[in-house]
Order: structure tokens, then sequence, then C-alpha cells
């Protein structure tokens, strides 16, 4: 584990105040903004320690950028994700645990790790795309 500096803090402080997931550029932004002189490097290092150690889930986005947002350590857990707003849902997904562990055995695999995010339009983006729309 990595010793915990004013940076790692001032990342792990600010990635908690965000609601879904926020790319490395907007969460140093924000923390400029905000009056800290903390560097992008170091902010990508933080997030990138804070997901190793299971503080942070991070994902590929569609255009390729890792996103980050701050999450419970130990708690396996799946997500659906507007890609328009950010908005971020964690949700169960036991079919999809039964699914990857019978496709694992079946191939002659041992525990299996998986991860599974679904992305999508949230209900207001989807309005917002098609007033029409219910």
């Amino acid at each position: 584990m990595k010793r915990n500096t004013w940076q790692r803090e001032a990342v792990r402080q600010a990635l908690g105040d965000n609601e879904g997931f926020v790319s490395a550029q907007s969460l140093h932004s924000s923390l400029r903004v905000a009056g800290s002189p903390i560097g992008l490097a170091t902010v990508y290092r933080a997030l990138a320690d804070l997901a190793v150690e299971g503080e942070a889930d991070s994902l590929q986005s569609i255009d390729g950028e890792s996103l980050y947002r701050a999450c419970t350590p130990g708690q396996h857990h799946h997500h659906l994700i507007c890609r328009n707003c950010g908005l971020t849902v964690e949700i169960e997904a036991d079919a999809v645990e039964r699914w990857a562990k019978s496709v694992a055995a079946e191939h002659g695999f041992t525990q299996p790790n998986h991860v599974v995010d679904v992305f999508g339009l949230c209900a207001a983006c989807s309005v917002a795309a098609d007033p029409s729309r219910p």
C-alpha cells in the first residue's frame, strides 16, 4: 500500500465528491479550480493506485479514455452508465455471475474474474434526445 500523501488524499476526496465516472483530466481541472497546485501526472498516478487498491472503479469509455469512480473496496458489482451525462447506477447481476463461472468451468478455467459495464442513455438523457418519448 502506498503512503497517504496530501495529493493522494485530495484526489480521493475529489473522486468521492463526484457521483459518476470522471476522467483524470476532468478531476484535475476541478482540483485546480478549487485552488490545488496538484499536477496532472500526480492525479493520473493517484487514480491508478486507488483503482489497483480497490478504492476506485476504473473503466474505458467508448472513446478509450480511462474513467474513475470512488467505490467501496471489496464489493464486486456492475454498472449501468449513461454515455451522455455519466450517471452511474450499481446493479446486482446474479445471472452474470452464474454465467461467468459456468463458461469458465466449461473451458477448464478456475478463479474467474470479470467486469461488466452496460452503457446506454439514462431516462433524462433519453427524453432530452427524443422529446416525444414518454
